[in-house]
């Protein structure tokens, strides 16, 4: 059974800062490292990312704001604020943005909030209890007795693990109605100190929000993206390409230069394998939204599976704009490329820790 796409929203902060204007600002969070600067600079330029927004902007977007929660590193052993700090900036913050997007959804879904039935939240950026479902319930004014879910911690390929989620619950109750969200504050995560990989992490990732309205609805099959199935695969001798730890000053990215190699070298194959259980090729897909983690994660994934740039245009155009808001992101794609009229069936593809690629076929 296929589960239908109603509407689709998104939000980002109000505030946001050129890329240029980033890169000087994280530079000061790096200490005794001035002979990096051509270095630093180019990590920024290559992202391809022109501007992002963050939570913790004021309205001048210059990044002072910013400095206020992030003071200028004056030693080497500077780390920042506390994860407790963090945590507190995210459960005042997050919200916001989720019931923005959760709005935006209900509203292209025409769907009453009374209507909704299950809810899935989404965040790997955050946590606390009672949190981000009892804002939604509260603000939105969905049903006290809605069916919560948390999809916690699972990283870039959040929102593909709660698809699986509210497929599951469509399939047990057809007439399910099911707002999923993902909310994610990345710019409370900026780490201080030279590490190249997180240097790069600064570089890419930002903030936003994304949510979806599903169900089972015949009067919308013809129109309505619908989801036919997901699915994961863990990549050979992965274990150590990426992580996204619980530290005491944030959570901390790993991420190995391979990451690129590893999904150049395995991806084809695995793809090929599952569409086949679909009776599909590759060549079949008539769209693709594939998570913006980088550019070279674009790239890899785009020459892996053959496909010509006109295929990630949407991707780049995500990355560029938005930056990486990890779990929101790929929503952000599947929802330009449902404004583009892309042809179907579409692959959302998205990749976590692990390295772990997550799937989603649409049709």
């Amino acid at each position: 059974m296929s589960l239908s796409i109603l509407g689709i929203g998104t939000a980002i902060p109000e505030h946001y800062a050129d890329q240029s204007v980033a890169a000087d600002f994280a530079q000061l969070m790096v200490h005794g490292r001035e002979d990096e600067e051509d270095w630093f600079a180019k990590v920024y330029e290559l992202s391809t990312v022109e501007h992002r927004g963050s939570v913790l902007l004021g309205a001048t977007n210059d990044c002072r704001a910013l400095q206020e929660f992030y003071p200028p590193s004056v030693a080497t052993d500077d780390c920042g604020p506390s994860t407790a700090i963090r945590m507190q900036e995210f459960n005042e913050q997050a919200s916001a943005l989720a019931i923005s997007a959760a709005q935006q959804a209900l509203f292209e879904s025409n769907t009453l909030p009374n209507e909704i039935s299950h809810l899935i939240v989404v965040s790997c950026t955050g946590f606390g209890a009672p949190g981000i479902d009892f804002r939604l319930i509260e603000h939105l004014g969905l049903s006290p007795g809605v069916g919560r879910v948390q999809v916690g911690f699972m990283g870039c390929h959040g929102a593909i693990n709660a698809l699986l989620v509210a497929r599951a619950i469509g399939e047990a109750d057809p007439e399910a109605r099911i707002l999923l969200c993902c909310v994610e504050l990345c710019s409370l995560h900026y780490s201080y100190g030279w590490n190249p990989s997180r240097i790069i992490a600064n570089a890419l990732f930002a903030d936003g929000a994304a949510a979806l309205v599903a169900g089972n609805s015949p009067d919308q099959q013809e129109t309505a993206w619908s989801l036919r199935t997901t699915a994961s695969q863990v990549l050979p001798d992965s274990q150590d390409a990426m992580g996204w730890q619980i530290g005491n000053h944030g959570f901390e990215m790993k991420l190995e230069p391979n990451v690129p190699d590893l999904i150049y070298s395995h991806l084809r194959e695995w793809v090929e394998q599952w569409l086949a259980g679909h009776n599909l090729t590759i060549g079949e897909i008539g769209s693709w939204a594939i998570h913006p983690g980088g550019p070279r994660i674009i790239h890899s994934a785009a020459m892996s599976l053959g496909l010509s740039p006109s295929a990630t245009e949407a991707s780049h155009h995500v990355l560029s704009q938005y930056g990486n808001m990890s779990s929101a992101t790929v929503l952000f794609v599947v929802q330009r490329l449902q404004e583009q009229n892309a042809p179907r069936p579409c692959v959302a593809l998205a990749f976590g820790p692990g390295l772990v690629v997550e799937a989603a076929l649409f049709d």
